[in-house]
């Protein structure tokens, strides 16, 4: 009892106990459940059926709730006629490159603002932090400029994944999520490691990054998902059909393709990422909750 009583909600045991409160409760948790559930499934819903429909009846006014005439072949026609088998491994392949770089790099960058502690660590952050005030389209055009000339090296990399790899590795938000995560790792740790002759890099390899498992995890979903919806800078530094992404694939054939097996592509493409979240879901929820947690 001391423990239920200990538990504090928005609405009192007392409250719900009632008859009239556990109705209102119960009828407004259901409502917003609902409303949500249908703002979130409805376009997923829609987009799936749509993918079964002929292209009269997609293209009918008002919409049908089933399709009349299920057409499993809209499928199997996307697949084949948009050759999403090699957009979809142009995809992996350059989701799996940006996980690997962001991996590296940001919790590089995140162990040593939070337990090295540089010169001016704060200031570096901060400027870090304000970069993600800047909207993404301001950024293009450097970017671009940047890949098609780069500096120093005089390296042309359109149609290369470096062009896409690189843009993503100083990741200001993957590197704070981080952060926050090894500060809340005890320094105890950093001591006995230290005494026990370990170097920062040693100690960063053996003892952070086993325990940081959670964030990691999410970063390299965030990466990946980052890298598997993105649409003009692949367009813009992937010109060639040989190394498109699967939306830009997708957008390159839709013009001459009927609606119905565009629909049906987009669903093929949508499903490896729902995959990865229905399996890493705890592992997101998780790694995003623990870091917050200090001790």
């Amino acid at each position: 009892m001391a423990q239920e009583s200990g538990t504090r909600t928005l609405i009192s045991q007392a409250q719900l106990s009632r008859g009239r409160g556990r109705i209102i409760y119960w009828t407004l948790l259901v409502v917003v459940v609902t409303g949500f559930t249908l703002v979130f499934l409805g376009p997923l819903y829609w987009m799936v059926t749509g993918a079964l429909k002929s292209g009269q009846e997609i293209a009918q006014t008002p919409p049908t709730l089933f399709p009349k005439d299920p057409q499993p072949q809209n499928y199997i026609d996307a697949w084949n006629n948009l050759e999403l088998a090699k957009l979809l491994f142009n995809t992996f392949y350059y989701a799996i490159g940006a996980v690997l770089f962001q991996l590296v790099f940001d919790a590089a960058a995140a162990y040593s603002l939070s337990k090295l502690r540089p010169i001016f660590g704060n200031v570096i952050l901060a400027l870090m932090l304000g970069t993600l005030m800047i909207p993404a389209m301001v950024l293009i055009v450097p970017q671009y400029v940047t890949v098609i000339d780069l500096p120093i090296a005089h390296i042309n990399l359109l149609d290369s994944p470096f062009a896409i790899w690189l843009p993503l590795v100083a990741n200001a938000f993957n590197i704070f999520l981080l952060k926050r995560f090894f500060d809340s790792i005890p320094e105890e740790l950093m001591a006995a490691a230290l005494v026990d002759g370990a170097t920062p890099l040693r100690t960063l390899w053996s003892i952070i990054l086993p325990m940081s498992r959670p964030i990691l995890g999410v970063v390299a979903i965030l990466a990946m998902t980052a890298v598997w919806k993105d649409f003009l800078w692949p367009k813009l530094v992937m010109p060639s059909p040989q190394t498109r992404t699967v939306s830009v694939g997708i957008y390159s054939f839709a013009g001459g393709t009927p609606m119905n097996v565009v629909i049906a592509a987009s669903v093929i493409a949508a499903i490896p990422t729902v995959i990865v979240f229905l399996i890493f879901q705890r592992n997101i929820m998780s790694g995003l909750t623990t870091g917050s947690l200090k001790g």
